[in-house]
C-alpha cells in the first residue's frame, strides 16, 4: 500500500447488497474503510499469486 493518493485510480465493482452491507459493517467495527480493506485484500492476493508462480518453477 503506502502509495500517494495521486497514484491511485478509480474503479468500480458489483457486489451482492448483503455482502456490501457486511463489508461496511466490518469496516466500521475495525475503524477503517471499505477502500482500505479491499486494497489490503487485493495486495495479499497479488502477493500470493507471485509466491505460487515462484514455487512452481
Amino acid at each position: 500500500m503506502g502509495k500517494e493518493q495521486s497514484d491511485k485510480k478509480n474503479t468500480s465493482l458489483r457486489l451482492e447488497s448483503s455482502m456490501l452491507k457486511a463489508l461496511k459493517i466490518r469496516a466500521i467495527e475495525e475503524d477503517t474503510s471499505v477502500q482500505v480493506i479491499l486494497e489490503h485484500l487485493v495486495e495479499e492476493y497479488l502477493n500470493n499469486s507471485k509466491k505460487q508462480k515462484k514455487s512452481k518453477k
